[in-house]
């Protein structure tokens, strides 16, 4: 089941989003928090702004492709809903300078935009075809004057080099890594990465993401964030990643980093997604017959000064 980010208007100085269209209205809509009696008051650690569409727990109906709207951008972008927790628990604030070290396809780089909170963000993958997707996105989504003054710079970088590029430089760091990509590879017989002919690129997954962690910590400067995610419900590659990369910055650069505590969420979206209760660190949300979002594993994490 996807669910719609609503398209980018002003970027820099969000007030407001494209009014919904009428065929939309009938569907759910959260912005913070879903519609649980909560305070309507923003959480302070959530990233402003952004708002998703969903159909109601159990509706498993597609949302139709988004077309051009009147500023001749698309008008919506569809996504896992779940896709959207790691932007918000990164937290952004007005004037961040934000990394988004795996950028490609672009969902999470558009919804980082939205938030109307980074005042420099470089989107990075070493892919150059999936750089090509992402510019594409950018293209499609994102107002001309915005990609024009330099607010978002792409880069093909080798991810994991990033510490020794720019160390010490950014306020918020997501570090969205390539994975298993469970849901998609139930799906895809080409080139999928369960093949016997991928185990040991497979195998070797975990030691990846611990580095491109390692190396997005590291490009954070102390006190600021890091939000690390995957798409993944493995334990390898989830909380033995985070663990892992918090021993390694410890041990050879005397770095301290602190998990934070995200339990919030569970209450927060406790109507729309369904939460792994046993996570070590992180949340993880899976999959289920009446709440199809996931799996997203994300954990958060403080560079301590």
């Amino acid at each position: 089941m996807a669910a719609p980010v609503r398209g980018v208007r002003k970027l820099l100085k969000l007030v407001d989003f494209t009014p919904v269209p009428r065929r939309y209205r009938y569907k759910k809509k959260w912005e913070l928090e879903p519609e649980s009696g909560l305070s309507p008051t923003p959480s302070p650690d959530c990233s402003p702004n952004l708002r998703c569409f969903t159909f109601s727990r159990g509706d498993v109906s597609r949302f139709p492709p988004a077309r051009l709207g009147s500023l001749g951008l698309m008008d919506y972008y569809l996504m896992d809903a779940a896709s959207l927790l790691p932007v918000l628990a990164l937290g952004l604030q007005p004037g961040d300078t934000v990394l988004d070290l795996c950028a490609a396809p672009g969902g999470k780089t558009l919804a980082l935009l939205q938030t109307g909170c980074c005042r420099n963000l470089a989107a990075n993958d070493l892919s150059t075809s999936r750089i090509g997707r992402l510019q594409k996105v950018l293209h499609s989504y994102v107002p001309q004057e915005i990609r024009e003054r330099n607010q978002v710079r792409v880069t093909s970088w080798d991810g994991r080099k990033w510490g020794e590029l720019e160390g010490d430089t950014y306020d918020r760091v997501l570090v969205d890594v390539p994975c298993t990509t469970d849901r998609h590879s139930l799906h895809e017989e080409e080139n999928n990465i369960f093949q016997r002919s991928r185990k040991r690129e497979r195998q070797m997954l975990p030691m990846l993401q611990a580095q491109l962690l390692a190396a997005g910590l590291l490009a954070t400067r102390p006190g600021g964030h890091v939000v690390y995610s995957t798409c993944s419900l493995s334990h390898l590659q989830n909380e033995y990643v985070v663990q892992g990369a918090i021993e390694l910055l410890a041990n050879q650069y005397s770095i301290k980093v602190q998990v934070e505590d995200l339990s919030h969420f569970r209450k927060l979206f406790m109507d729309t997604f369904c939460f792994f209760p046993s996570c070590q660190v992180g949340e993880l949300v899976i999959p289920n017959l009446m709440a199809n979002f996931g799996p997203m594993y994300f954990c958060k994490m403080q560079r301590l000064p």
